[in-house]
C-alpha cells in the first residue's frame, strides 16, 4: 500500500498528517507542492480543485482537507488510536480541531508567525499592524483553549488525540515569535501541555524550521 502526501514543508496543515503518520508508523512518500508558487502545474487541480495542500493518495484513493485526511489515517491504519472512544471526549476533540481551524490559525500563524518570523527570515517585508492585531486576538483564543483544558473531557488528557497535533502545529509557530512565547507562558495548562507534547518524536522530526 503506497501512501503519498502532497504538501508544502512550511504548511501547518501539511505537517499535521505527517505527525500522525509518524505516530502510527505509516511510511509516507512526500511530494513537495508550493501552493503559493505560480509554477505549480495545472495538472495538480486533478488532485485538489482549489490548488491547496495537503492531498493524500493511498493507492487509488485521493483525499484532500486535513481533517478528513487525519481521520482516514487514524481509522484505516494500525497503530495507536488517536481518537477517544468516549463520546464526550471525542466531541471535545472535534470541537478543539474546529476552534483551531476557525480561530487559532489566522492570528497565531498568518499574522504573528508569518510577519514576525517567516517573512524576515526569507527577506520579505513584515507588517507590524498585522502582528499587533494577531497578538490582540490571540489572547482570547488562548484563554478559551485554557478553559477547555480542564476536566476529564479536556483537550489535555492522558490520551494523545488528533486535536493535539492540530494544535501543536499552530503553537509551534506561534512561540517562535518572542511575543507568542511570552503570551503562552501566561496560560498554565496550555504551557504544561506544550512542554510535554513538543518532546514527542513526531513533533521533533517534522519541525519545518
Amino acid at each position: 500500500m503506497t501512501v503519498t502526501l502532497h504538501g508544502y514543508k512550511f504548511s501547518v496543515y501539511s505537517r499535521i498528517p505527517r505527525m500522525i503518520c509518524h505516530e502510527k508508523g505509516i511510511e509516507l512518500e512526500w511530494v513537495e507542492v508550493n501552493p503559493f508558487d505560480d509554477t505549480t502545474p495545472e495538472s495538480y487541480e486533478t488532485l485538489h480543485p482549489f490548488r491547496r495542500v495537503p492531498v493524500l493518495q493511498h493507492d487509488d484513493f485521493t483525499l484532500y482537507e486535513t481533517g478528513a485526511i487525519s481521520r482516514y489515517l487514524d481509522e484505516n491504519f494500525p497503530g495507536p488510536s488517536l481518537q477517544p472512544k468516549n463520546p464526550r471526549h471525542r466531541a471535545r476533540m472535534a470541537q478543539t480541531i474546529s476552534i483551531v481551524d476557525a480561530y487559532v490559525y489566522w492570528p497565531l500563524v498568518r499574522q504573528v508567525f508569518s510577519h514576525r518570523v517567516f517573512a524576515p527570515r526569507f527577506g520579505e517585508p513584515s507588517d507590524e499592524d498585522a502582528i499587533a492585531a494577531g497578538l490582540a486576538t490571540s489572547k482570547g483564543v488562548l484563554a478559551a483553549l485554557e478553559d477547555l483544558a480542564s476536566g476529564d473531557a479536556g483537550i489535555i488528557s492522558a490520551q494523545v488525540t488528533l486535536a493535539d497535533f492540530h494544535l501543536v502545529a499552530m503553537i509551534d509557530y506561534f512561540v517562535m515569535a518572542d511575543e507568542g512565547a511570552a503570551m503562552l507562558a501566561r496560560y498554565e495548562k496550555l504551557s504544561a501541555w506544550w512542554d510535554g507534547i513538543r518532546a514527542r518524536d513526531s513533533v521533533i522530526q517534522t519541525a519545518p524550521l
